[in-house]
């Protein structure tokens, strides 16, 4: 029996991390696929979950909810070899995650979004522009890092590198060609050889 329901769109990273990390640690659990595309997060029943209108939502027991990927990752992550006890480590995991939320996803994510799933590059033509160079900054980034480690932290494949994962390896949806970011690739082949894994759904 699924001990956690997710509500979430399988062509979203965000909600990908999610169903992502359940499958490495070979936890049972049920989704609830959810069009954000088609005002499933604006109903009455969703917003009871997550007043903030957004996927994906974690439905531990009956009324108990966790809203926020990354909030997400670390709870189901907590006592696992992907969140690691060192004081440091575990800092230096949510330093990648914050990284991830704040210099990755706006603009990788974004211009994935709206290119790959509501396919209108010349409506936003101007926004992709805009984003395109801080989003190949933030795989230089990623490419310095992982040029000297195989790993973002603990030595090892945490949440860090799952939430990182996300977009990163559908990167080239939203227009970021990774033929100039060796390290990444290599990454990426690492994370994609772990027992459970799955990328995400077209």
């Amino acid at each position: 029996m699924a001990m956690y329901r997710v509500h979430g769109m399988r062509a979203s990273g965000n909600c990908h991390k999610v169903g992502l990390l359940l499958d490495l640690l070979g936890e049972p659990y049920e989704w609830v696929e959810t069009d954000v595309t088609k005002g499933a997060t604006r109903t009455p029943a969703f917003l009871a979950m997550n007043p903030n209108g957004k996927v994906p939502v974690l439905e531990i027991g009956p009324g108990q909810y966790l809203a926020e990927s990354n909030a997400i990752l670390h709870y189901l992550a907590e006592g696992t070899p992907f969140l690691p006890a060192d004081r440091l480590d575990h800092a230096r995991v949510l330093q990648w995650m914050f990284f991830e939320q704040y210099s990755h996803e706006p603009y990788i994510a974004t211009s994935r979004y709206w290119l790959h799933i509501l396919k209108e590059p010349e409506k936003y033509r101007a926004r992709l522009e805009e984003c395109r160079p801080r989003g190949l900054a933030a795989l230089g980034v990623m490419e310095r890092h992982l040029a000297a480690a195989d790993w973002f932290a603990a030595g090892r494949c945490t949440i860090a590198d799952i939430a990182l994962h996300a977009y990163t390896h559908v990167a080239h949806e939203g227009g970021f060609d990774l033929a100039s970011f060796p390290a990444v690739r290599r990454w990426l082949e690492r994370l994609s050889a772990l027992p459970g894994y799955r990328p995400m759904a077209a």
